[in-house]
């Protein structure tokens, strides 16, 4: 095994260092979270661990488990009686058909309670089977403090989550191209019904890309949303907020000022070249792997530390590893990214020395002997 070495640096990143980072706003909400959607660093919170009910919010996991589930938006689903509800309504008439998709739309955008329950029939049968579904997407995104009862969001003792877990739940709904394009739709026409999105932010805040509004008398008013800025792009939730459309404004205001997005590593970037033995080329390069991008206060430092062999050797194939560049905030591992060779380095095949050529003639191929006088003449 080679000896690898290590070292540090400090990388010159940021932002000058007489820079003031400010403080974050005043909300109104009893529990909130501010998170940056690439890395899931949290930039301001709030309670946003206590379990909570959070209304309407809910549909972001039955649309993210319908689209998981039946991937095909054609999909017919007949209305049934009993996915009659209370509340927001998209107005749904028993035997009509509609698609997943017009059902989505009037999910998202309507907020139709109706429209949850013939998704959730219409995807698993019945409905108490995609509840089900739900509280198992749930356990594999990490929502730890959070259980479904309904796919509408109607209060229920067993239906409740936190910030936090919600704030998972919009990262997941970010990387769903269909579900993003969705929720960032400002109004629509389906199944003969015009719809407009309940979230203002899409039109109150600039770069603002939707997501899911609720409210409820208990749980009162929930909220989460998405802003993209320069690049970034940050997740805002608050439950029982009676100031929400200021507060996001707010807070996302807070983050894209104070916590930029700054790039510590580019994907394909030369870092180095290592010395080779044993090859006719004397040495190759390695360049990072993927992206390493993280939000960073102020006045933050980032550690990178390097893993690589002092040297390598042949033969060495483009594209494998070399070795890590891993990046630290404090004693936090904040992002890493792998080294790679850029190019071959194949084992260099000379001839042979002399005292290998005495040795093969003296031998044999197959290890025979031959004379001394049959070996000066094969030399010469």
């Amino acid at each position: 095994m080679k000896r690898m070495f290590l070292f540090a640096l400090v990388l010159v990143l940021l932002c000058p260092v007489c820079s003031a980072q400010e403080g974050p706003p005043a909300v109104s909400a009893e529990a909130a979270i501010l998170m940056d959607a690439d890395s899931g660093r949290i930039l301001y919170e709030k309670d946003a661990h206590s379990k909570r009910l959070i209304a309407s919010t809910t549909k972001l996991m039955t649309a993210l488990v319908a689209l998981e589930s039946t991937p095909h938006l054609d999909k017919s689903i007949t209305v049934k009686p009993e996915y009659q509800a209370e509340g927001s309504s998209m107005y749904l008439k028993v035997g009509e058909e509609l698609t997943l998709e017009e059902l989505l739309y009037g999910l998202l955008l309507a907020s139709g309670n109706d429209a949850a329950l013939a998704i959730a029939g219409g995807c698993a049968g019945e409905v108490e089977t995609f509840v089900s579904w739900m509280n198992e997407w749930a356990a594999d995104l990490g929502m730890e403090d959070s259980h479904f009862a309904n796919p509408n969001g109607l209060d229920d003792e067993e239906h409740y989550s936190t910030a936090y877990d919600m704030a998972l739940l919009a990262q997941a709904v970010l990387k769903n191209e269909i579900l993003r394009k969705m929720v960032s739709t400002r109004s629509i026409t389906v199944a003969g019904r015009s719809l407009t999105n309940h979230n203002k932010l899409l039109w109150r805040y600039e770069g603002c890309i939707g997501m899911k509004t609720g409210y409820t008398e208990a749980a009162g008013r929930t909220l989460v949303s998405c802003a993209v800025r320069n690049g970034q792009t940050l997740i805002c939730v608050t439950l029982k907020d009676r100031n929400d459309w200021e507060d996001h404004a707010a807070l996302f205001d807070y983050g894209f000022r104070n916590w930029s997005a700054h790039p510590l590593a580019r994907r394909g970037k030369e870092f180095r070249a290592l010395p080779v033995t044993g090859s006719l080329i004397p040495q190759v390069k390695v360049e990072t792997a993927a992206d390493v991008i993280y939000p960073l206060g102020l006045t933050e430092r980032v550690r990178a530390k390097v893993t690589l062999p002092a040297s390598v050797e042949a033969p060495v194939q483009k594209g494998t590893i070399a070795g890590k560049l891993t990046f630290l905030l404090e004693e936090t591992v904040i992002g890493e990214t792998y080294l790679l060779y850029t190019a071959d380095a194949p084992k260099d095949m000379a001839r042979p020395t002399l005292f290998r050529r005495v040795k093969d003639m003296l031998c044999g191929g197959e290890g025979e002997k031959t004379s001394l006088a049959a070996f000066w003449l094969k030399m010469e």
